[in-house]
């Protein structure tokens, strides 16, 4: 029998009433509360059998609408599967607007949507890679598969032995093909994501994942970020050379400062003008502190924005003879930069300063060099991008072993 309108079925074994809007014949009818099977002959429903295995929480119920990548299908049927006694997974039918159907398939919380497909395979002798439009997938498993329970309407009758099942690979895409009897069909598949199904259908609960899905993809693709950071890495160093090929170091102070003349008074340099991409300037200053300090305030001001940057330095330099042992701290030379200084006309401001008590020290010397572009930060750059590179591929690599751990084909087998 063919219908096309709303399917009211009564089960005669626990009086429930479902109904769905099927748009194909149906041949088995299975009692989503009690688990009956039923067949349809000429002169209407007929009990066969009732599935003994527990209930599982089925996360879409049979007739939940719901609106997928655009298109509006109604959730028909519900088959549990299993494979060596220990594997259970959800396979649920969904018929669109138009009667054409689509397949999810749940394992641990990953998802597959899978369609039918016309190509035939030959599978018999288990081939370790498979082509399909071009694309090789390899061998994940085969098995005999049972039916544990179901639910719902199906357009064929329900094994009740088992089916040969093989499944090739090459995540995000799975290629399905099972054997009944004398026929096949082949399925294709590919990952797609909870967020994708709840959205679908709004309100749903859906199961935690746990594991790694058959053919979930890894969090990143690694082989498109490692060319991406190759791309970056090659096109910082040509910039930097490009920017810096001509700039060379620059010295645009150079002073000693007499502490009797300048003592906590503020010195101002020359102009000067940097031509060339950012840089650090570096400044170097000494006195002669003995068991004293000295400290050294410097400003560059940059005379087209008035944009000022500040530092500040102490010089300190003690030593002595203490219970034997002759020790010393600090020095007399200190050297600091001022990072990233830009192109532009500057000028430098020095307010020096010494201890009031230390009557030896006569003076401080200050030395502000204007560098080449520094290669630190591309270096540091590249370093981190090369690492993570790294990490990446690791983390893919026992992210395939795990996914392939209970394979008996698996590439990662010692």
């Amino acid at each position: 029998m063919k219908f096309t309108d709303k399917m009211k079925v009564p089960c005669y074994q626990c009086d429930t009433t479902t109904e769905v809007n099927v748009a194909f014949e149906v041949k088995n009818f299975v009692c989503p509360n009690c688990q009956s099977v039923y067949e349809y002959h000429n002169e209407g429903l007929r009990f066969r059998q009732k599935f003994t295995h527990p209930k599982l929480f089925d996360t879409l119920k049979i007739g939940q609408a719901g609106i997928l990548r655009g298109k509006k299908y109604v959730v028909v049927g519900l088959i549990v599967k299993r494979a060596y006694n220990i594997y259970f997974w959800k396979e649920y039918t969904l018929q669109g607007e138009k009667g054409e159907y689509i397949y999810l398939s749940e394992t641990s919380g990953h998802w597959i949507l899978l369609e039918r497909i016309t190509d035939k395979y030959d599978v018999k002798y288990h081939p370790r890679v498979l082509s399909h439009k071009g694309m090789s997938l390899d061998l994940f498993d085969y098995s005999d598969v049972q039916i544990a329970t179901a639910q719902g309407y199906f357009d064929f009758e329900l094994p009740q032995g088992n089916i040969r099942m093989n499944e090739y690979i090459n995540p995000p895409y799975i290629l399905s093909i099972e054997k009944i009897g004398g026929s096949s069909e082949a399925y294709f598949g590919e990952h797609i994501s909870k967020s994708e199904v709840e959205k679908a259908f709004p309100g749903t609960s859906l199961p935690f994942k746990s594991g790694v899905g058959l053919v979930q993809p890894f969090y990143v693709n690694v082989r498109q970020t490692v060319i991406i950071f190759c791309t970056v890495a090659i096109l910082i160093l040509f910039s930097h050379i490009f920017i810096y090929a001509d700039q060379v170091k620059k010295e645009v102070m150079s002073e000693t400062l007499l502490f009797s003349q300048n003592n906590s008074k503020e010195l101002v340099s020359k102009s000067f003008e940097l031509k060339g991409g950012s840089a650090p300037m570096t400044v170097n200053v000494s006195s002669d502190v003995d068991n004293s300090w000295a400290n050294v305030q410097v400003a560059l001001i940059n005379e087209s924005t008035g944009e000022e940057r500040y530092a500040s330095k102490d010089i300190e330099y003690y030593h002595g003879y203490t219970e034997g042992e002759n020790w010393s701290e600090g020095s007399t030379n200190e050297e600091f930069n001022i990072c990233g200084v830009p192109s532009g006309k500057y000028h430098i401001t020095v307010t020096p300063q010494k201890a009031p008590e230390d009557l030896t020290n006569n003076q401080l010397r200050i030395k502000a060099t204007w560098n080449d572009g520094s290669m630190r930060n591309i270096w540091m750059t590249i370093l981190f991008m090369g690492i993570l590179s790294v990490v990446l591929f690791y983390g893919k690599y026992y992210f395939e072993k795990q996914r392939w751990a209970d394979s008996d084909n698996s590439p990662y087998s010692e």
